[in-house]
């Protein structure tokens, strides 16, 4: 059970929708693997179109994340545009990876039309997302930038990031970056030969902590770690006074992007770098900008409540907790019973997690990797999206369960939409229907699952209580009950004043008639008045009376890999005011 209480000032749930602008707008049907940028074709900013943000908005999403927005390494050729050629054996994919940032100044050209001016459409394109109603956010990626960094666009009076280190140093807390002095970059595989070689004198350290001039295959060479005053080879030891030179290269870029009229960042693998950047950056951005809402890529909770009580962060990534465990109940490999633990584990943060999903770091929920159905997760979504408060992130081509069964190229046939290379994803290329964005070339399938979607995402916001609500779990009465599938269902509550939804998830492959206990404490806590109330199911449209009571059992079907929501308007008991005691003894 948990009562958390509502937040005045949370008047919208934040609905992300995740996409790369390099597939989304790309047309092209006959991709070939490890294609280039003339072979297969590239998204652009402008196909990300008035008509294409309206129909995200009326998904039901808030905000949209563009992911790979800024300049990061490529084998494509840009050298004519004044942009340098990066050396191939160090980038990974011929696209490259919107990870391995190669100028924090400066957009990926890809994405333009006209080169020349692609900040200017890029600023365009968040003109026109909040026209169409929704926010913006964009990767900042404060770990590791591209091996060959360098930026040609950073303002007047701005160092580039290296420019003053003293590579003799392995460590120096003065310099952007660690080095392996007198030791070449060597790694375990091939970077050329002759004037094609990737050469790097002394080696940096690699962008996943790898400190060898070795890095292998699955490391992430195509990056260079940056230097925050941490000294990773003697203990850890933090040098964080004089401020760390890192620390305000890193903040003016974080200025220079907010002052784009954006919502927000997600903060890439924030983890890696330390918490006390975050506690000192983010309050001096929000001073400027306090609107912005800061999302950290964190991993480890033991280190969740230091990323937003010191760190400064809105929100972190609910991974290894409800991802993890949704994902395990739809593949048969746990228990609805362990959501109970899953949310108490967060308990005082779970407003502040992210659920999602997809993005583009896992596999698709349809793959064949993953569930191979996307209607099997169904449930997952209403968990997901309908538990709390938080945000939900979307993932483009999730609501049309995308199968990402291609092998791209540096992607293989993973159960992930491609990151490195370019290419179109199918079930998007069809709902976008050449700029026209709806369902005329989409399967039965698709049509179905998209209006689930979309019902879902769109109550979220439209229903107070799952808006701004109280949350209750309803597992912990239901556990032992003979009329409840308490394995495979999963049921709680939400309210808000006078309006109170009961939710129930089944993740069964068939239909279930369950009986849900309520418990007096849900009465007691709410001051709910029992009794028979009108109600109506929100998914399927049934109206019907209900009876709420702690003695009486909540009658109710739930659809194969669906849900049930139930819509009750409560009256409730007025509270006492406590009389001023003016006795003595």
């Amino acid at each position: 059970m948990s009562t958390t209480s509502s937040d005045p000032m949370k008047q919208e749930k934040i609905i992300i929708y995740q996409l790369l602008p390099r597939l989304f707008g790309n047309t092209n049907e006959k991709c070939v693997p490890n294609g280039s940028l003339e072979e297969n074709g590239v998204g652009k900013f402008n196909d990300i179109t008035d008509r294409a943000l309206r129909e995200i908005a009326r998904l039901g999403c808030t905000h949209v994340w563009y992911t790979g927005v800024i300049e990061h390494a490529t084998q494509t050729d840009y050298s004519a545009y004044g942009i340098a050629i990066d050396n191939r054996y160090v980038v990974k994919g011929k696209a490259g990876s919107p990870y391995a940032i190669k100028d924090y100044y400066d957009i990926d050209p890809d994405l333009a039309v006209n080169i020349p001016e692609r900040m200017a459409e890029f600023e365009a394109l968040v003109e026109r997302t909040h026209r169409n109603k929704l926010k913006v956010l964009i990767d900042f990626v404060p770990n590791h930038v591209a091996r060959q960094y360098h930026s040609d666009t950073k303002p007047s009076g701005i160092e580039d990031l290296g420019a003053n280190d003293n590579p003799a140093h392995a460590f120096d807390p003065h310099n952007n970056f660690y080095y392996l002095p007198q030791q070449p970059f060597s790694p375990h595989f091939y970077i050329g030969e002759g004037s094609e070689r990737y050469n790097e004198y002394p080696a940096k350290a690699t962008g996943n902590d790898c400190f060898s001039a070795s890095p292998g295959e699955n490391d992430w060479y195509e990056t260079v770690k940056l230097n925050y005053g941490v000294d990773y080879l003697n203990c850890m030891r933090r040098n964080f006074e004089p401020i760390p030179d890192t620390w305000i290269k890193m903040r003016d870029i974080l200025l220079f992007w907010a002052g784009k009229n954006i919502d927000g960042f997600r903060c890439d693998m924030a983890e890696m770098v330390p918490v006390e950047f975050w506690g000192w950056a983010i309050p001096q951005i929000k001073q400027h900008y306090p609107h912005l809402i800061f999302i950290a890529e964190v991993y480890n909770p033991c280190e969740y409540r230091n990323y937003l009580n010191i760190g400064h962060f809105d929100y972190l990534y609910d991974k290894v907790g409800l991802y993890d465990l949704l994902r395990n109940i739809v593949s048969g490999h746990a228990s609805t019973l362990q959501i109970s633990h899953c949310w108490q584990s967060l308990e005082g943060i779970n407003t502040r997690m992210v659920n999602f999903l997809e993005n583009h770091d896992e596999q698709r929920v349809a793959s064949t990797q993953n569930a191979g159905d996307p209607f099997k997760a169904y449930p997952s979504l209403i968990i997901s999206a309908m538990m709390n408060r938080n945000p939900f992130l979307l993932y483009f081509g999730q609501e049309l369960g995308e199968k990402a069964t291609d092998a791209e190229g540096f992607s293989g046939q993973d159960g992930r939409t491609t990151i490195f290379d370019y290419w179109s994803v199918p079930s998007v290329r069809s709902w976008y229907n050449q700029g026209r964005c709806n369902d005329e070339k989409l399967t039965p399938d698709q049509k179905r699952l998209r209006t689930l979607y979309q019902q879902a995402l769109t109550l979220c916001n439209k229903e107070a209580a799952l808006r701004e609500g109280e949350f209750f779990d309803l597992m912990y009465v239901n556990f032992d009950n003979e009329r409840f599938d308490a394995k495979h269902n999963y049921a709680f509550l939400r309210k808000f004043k006078n309006e109170m939804l009961l939710i129930a998830a089944n993740f069964n492959p068939w239909a279930t008639e369950v009986s849900i206990c309520i418990p007096q404490h849900a009465f007691d806590c709410w001051k709910i008045v029992p009794g028979t109330y009108d109600c109506e199911e929100m998914l399927g449209g049934e109206k019907q009376p209900k009876t709420l009571s702690p003695d009486h059992l909540f009658d109710t079907v739930i659809p194969a890999y669906g849900a049930a929501i139930w819509k009750c308007k409560i009256k409730t008991a007025p509270v006492r005011s406590k009389k001023t005691d003016t006795t003595h003894t």
